[in-house]
């Protein structure tokens, strides 16, 4: 075996650097990597590459993704998600029929904000890095293209739906955005990553069970 696609459908509380350095170690492959990070709290698709599958990266890099995603309308954080600073807190008196425009709204092609938590580089630097050391971070717009938004739930303060959205889009300012356009700002509770291009979460390995597989060890040792 020169080469290994391996889904893994990712844990909460792993980055997708912890995910790619159990595999390393369990697995023995001298060259992995993945195609596409996740965020800490984030869980699903992980696309993992070993072997000559890592000359693929950027290939994966360029598919269309999917999610499925809750925002917690009436509170802002610094990282536009639970995991940062709250800064404020506001009252939700938002009509369904309201969010679920709003919402459909950002389908299409738009300009998209990242948030200042990214790994966006800035001089050098993450945007991350300096957002955590209290520096002003002023990311310029991007454009992104949002292909779907459906499976839209209610149960407020929350908001749950699916969206497939093209490489570079950030579910984190959507529910931003989302927020700001209702007026009682908004930050994304939970996010799973359902599919990449043509893989599915469904039909991914847990790392135990990766761990296990025997046809799943390198033979680059």
């Amino acid at each position: 075996m020169d080469g290994l696609i391996l889904p893994i459908d990712k844990p909460a509380g792993w980055t997708s650097f912890d995910v790619v350095a159990k595999l390393r170690g369990g697995l023995k492959w001298k060259k992995i990597g993945h195609a596409g990070t996740l965020d800490p709290a984030a869980t699903g698709l992980l696309i993992v590459l070993c072997g000559d599958s890592t000359t693929r990266t950027d290939e994966f890099m360029e598919l269309g993704k999917s999610y499925r995603a809750t925002v917690q309308l009436g509170v802002i954080t610094d990282s536009d998600d639970l995991d940062g600073q709250v800064i404020e807190q506001r009252e939700v008196q938002c009509q369904c029929d309201s969010i679920e425009r709003q919402l459909l709204r950002m389908r299409g092609e738009i300009s998209q904000r990242p948030p200042a938590f990214s790994a966006i580089q800035v001089g050098g630097k993450r945007s991350y890095k300096l957002a955590r050391v209290g520096k002003a971070v002023d990311l310029p717009e991007r454009a992104v293209h949002i292909y779907d938004i459906s499976g839209i739930s209610l149960d407020l303060p929350f908001v749950s739906f699916d969206v497939h959205c093209s490489k570079g889009t950030y579910i984190r300012s959507i529910a931003r955005d989302l927020g700001e356009k209702l007026g009682c700002g908004g930050t994304l509770a939970q996010l799973r990553r359902t599919a990449i291009g043509p893989y599915h979460v469904a039909d991914a390995f847990t790392l135990p069970l990766a761990l296990k597989h025997p046809e799943f060890r390198g033979n680059q040792r």
